[in-house]
C-alpha cells in the first residue's frame, strides 16, 4: 500500500504526460489550464487507491483515473459558464480567460477525451467501466440540472436536496471508486460496496461543504466564506433553518434569501446567526456524522484487511478534516 501524497504524485506524473499543448492551440491549452489548476485529485486517487487495496496493479488504473479527473473538471468548465462564475480555485474560470465559445468546445472535447482514456482497457473491463461511468455522467447531468431548477423554486425540499448532491458531487466519487474495484476483476458484491461506501462519503463531502462555507475558516477551506449565502443558494442549512426556525425566523431567512445587497457582510452575519439560532447548524453536523458513520459501516461489510480497511478509514476522516 502506499500513502495518499503517493498516489497523487504518481497521477500527477501520469496526467502531464498523457495531457499536451498541441494544435489548434486555443482548444487544447485551455483544457491544459483548467487541469492544472490545482484541487486535492481527491477522485483519481480514489480510483487509484481502491485498485491497490483490492490487490490489482495501481498503475493500471492511471488512465483510468484520468478520465475521472478529466471528467469532473469538464464539468466545472461547463458549470462555471452556467453560473457566469469569474474564479476557480482563485483563478480566473476557463470562459472568462478566453471566451464562451472556448469554454464550451473545449469543454466538448474534455468529455470525448475523457471516454477516449478508457479506451486502453481490454475489452470485457472497457464495457463494465464504460456503463458505469456512462450512467454517472448522466446522473451528474441530472443533478446539475436539479441544481438549477431549485434557484427558481422556493419549495425545494431537504430529501430533493439529498438527491441533488447525491448526483451532482456523490456519485462520481462513487464511480471513480468502482472503476478502480473493475480494473481489480473484483466480483459485482464488492465493486457494489464500494460505491456505497464512495456515495456516503461523497454527500458527507457535500454536506461538510456546505457547512464550511458559512462557518469554514477562508485560509484552510480555500474559498470565499459566505459564498452560498451571497447566491442564495438554498443549501441543506438553509433548508434545515427554514423547517426547523419560528415562523418569524423562517419568514427573516426568506427575505435574506431574496435580495442581494452590494455590500453583504450584514447579510452573511445575519443569516449565520439565524443557522445556529434555528439549530440547523448542530443538526447539519449530525447529518454529516450520520454519512460518514453509513460509509464505515458499509467498509466494515468488505472485510478487508486491517491495514488496508483502515488506509480508506484515515481517508474519510481526512476528508472530512479537510486534510486531503
Amino acid at each position: 500500500m502506499h500513502s495518499i501524497e503517493q498516489y497523487r504524485s504518481q497521477f500527477l506524473a501520469h496526467m502531464e504526460q498523457k495531457v499536451k499543448i498541441k494544435e489548434p492551440v486555443n482548444l487544447y491549452q485551455p483544457i491544459s489550464y483548467i487541469l492544472n489548476l490545482g484541487g486535492k485529485r481527491l477522485r483519481p486517487v480514489l480510483t487509484l487507491m481502491t485498485t491497490d487495496i483490492f490487490g490489482g496493479d495501481y498503475k493500471k488504473a492511471l488512465d483510468a483515473a484520468l478520465a475521472v479527473e478529466v471528467f469532473h473538471n469538464f464539468s466545472l468548465v461547463h458549470d462555471d459558464i452556467m453560473d457566469e462564475a469569474p474564479l476557480r480555485r482563485g483563478k480566473q474560470t476557463l470562459h472568462k480567460k478566453w471566451d464562451l465559445n472556448t469554454g464550451i468546445l473545449s469543454g466538448d472535447a474534455m468529455l470525448i477525451y475523457s471516454y477516449q482514456l478508457l479506451e486502453s482497457y481490454p475489452a470485457m473491463i472497457f464495457k463494465k467501466l464504460l456503463q458505469v461511468f456512462s450512467q454517472t455522467a448522466l446522473e451528474v447531468c441530472e443533478g446539475q440540472q436539479y441544481d438549477v431548477d431549485f434557484e427558481n423554486r422556493e419549495d425545494v425540499t431537504i430529501p430533493e436536496y439529498l438527491i441533488m448532491i447525491q448526483n451532482k458531487t456523490a456519485v462520481l466519487v462513487a464511480a471513480a471508486m468502482k472503476m478502480g474495484a473493475i480494473i481489480a476483476e473484483k466480483p459485482d458484491d464488492l465493486q457494489d460496496l464500494i460505491y456505497d461506501f464512495g456515495k456516503n462519503l461523497g454527500i458527507a463531502f457535500q454536506l461538510q461543504d456546505d457547512y464550511l462555507d458559512a462557518f469554514g475558516d477562508p485560509e484552510s477551506f480555500g474559498k470565499q466564506v459566505g459564498g452560498d449565502i451571497i447566491e442564495n443558494k438554498k443549501t441543506y442549512l438553509y433548508l434545515k433553518a427554514l423547517e426547523m426556525g419560528t415562523p418569524k425566523q423562517a419568514q427573516e431567512l426568506e427575505h435574506l434569501y431574496s435580495i442581494k445587497p452590494k455590500n453583504a457582510k450584514d447579510k452573511i452575519s445575519t443569516v449565520k446567526e439565524l443557522f445556529l439560532e434555528t439549530g440547523a447548524v448542530s443538526r447539519t453536523i449530525e447529518e454529516i456524522k450520520s454519512y460518514t458513520d453509513r460509509a464505515f459501516t458499509t467498509l466494515e461489510m468488505l472485510k478487508l484487511e486491517p491495514g488496508k480497511s483502515d488506509l480508506l478509514r484515515q481517508f474519510g476522516t481526512a476528508l472530512m478534516n479537510r486534510e486531503v
